[in-house]
C-alpha cells in the first residue's frame, strides 16, 4: 500500500463517519502531514453546486437522475483528486461504495451500470482502505433528531437505511475495510481509527 493512501469513510446517516474523518484531519494537521479532504457529493466548486441540487428538500428527482447527479459530482472531483493521487494522503467522506450501497442496494438500480460509469470516471484511481461506520436503528434516529437541519437523504424510512447498511456490509467482505461499531463509546472508536491511520501512513 502507498504511504500516501486514499482512505474513505463510509456509513449511513448518523453513523459518525463525518465526525471521525474530521478527527483524523485534525490529527494529521497536528502531525504536519500533508493531506487532502473531500466529501461526496461536493468537494470541488462544481460538485458543491450539484450537492445542493441533490440534497435540497425541494428536489424530487427520480432515482436514476439521482445516480447520474452523484456520478457527475464525482467526475468533477476526480479532476482535482488525480493531481494529488500518491502525492498526498487523500481522505474522502463517502465515495464509490456509497453509490453502490444507496443506489443499488437501497434503490435497486443496476449494479452493472453503476460499476461501468464509475470505472470510466476513476480509471486508475483506487481506494486503499475504507472505514465503515455501522449504527443501530435506535442510535441513528436519536442522532438525526439532534441535527439542526435535515436534507432529503436524512428523511427516508428505516427499511431503506437498513438495506443500505446491509449493502455496505456485503461490500466490506470483498475489500480492505475496517468496520467501526458506532454504537460503542466514541473515544474508543477515535483511538482505534487513529491507531489504524498510523499504520496506514
Amino acid at each position: 500500500m502507498s504511504k500516501k493512501p486514499v482512505i474513505v469513510f463510509e456509513g449511513i446517516e448518523g453513523s459518525g463517519k463525518s465526525l471521525h474523518i474530521s478527527n483524523v484531519s485534525n490529527y494529521l494537521k497536528k502531525k504536519k502531514i500533508d493531506f487532502v479532504k473531500i466529501r461526496e457529493p461536493g468537494g470541488s466548486p462544481n460538485s458543491e453546486k450539484i450537492r445542493k441540487l441533490i440534497l435540497s428538500k425541494s428536489s424530487n428527482f427520480n432515482k436514476l437522475t439521482d445516480l447520474l447527479l452523484y456520478l457527475a459530482a464525482r467526475s468533477e472531483n476526480l479532476k482535482q483528486l488525480k493531481k494529488f493521487y500518491k502525492k498526498k494522503i487523500i481522505l474522502i467522506d463517502r465515495f464509490t461504495d456509497s453509490t453502490l450501497a444507496y443506489q443499488h442496494y437501497g434503490f435497486g438500480l443496476d449494479i452493472k451500470l453503476i460499476n461501468s460509469i464509475n470505472k470510466t470516471i476513476l480509471k486508475d484511481f483506487k481506494v486503499d482502505y475504507t472505514f465503515l461506520n455501522i449504527v443501530s436503528k435506535k442510535n441513528m434516529l436519536m442522532r438525526l433528531k439532534k441535527r439542526k437541519s435535515l436534507n432529503r437523504y436524512d428523511k427516508f424510512n428505516n427499511n431503506f437505511y437498513q438495506r443500505v447498511q446491509k449493502g455496505f456490509l456485503k461490500l466490506a467482505n470483498k475489500k480492505k475495510y475496517k468496520i467501526i461499531n458506532s454504537n460503542l463509546e466514541i473515544n474508543f472508536n477515535k483511538k482505534e481509527i487513529i491507531r489504524l491511520i498510523d499504520r496506514l501512513i
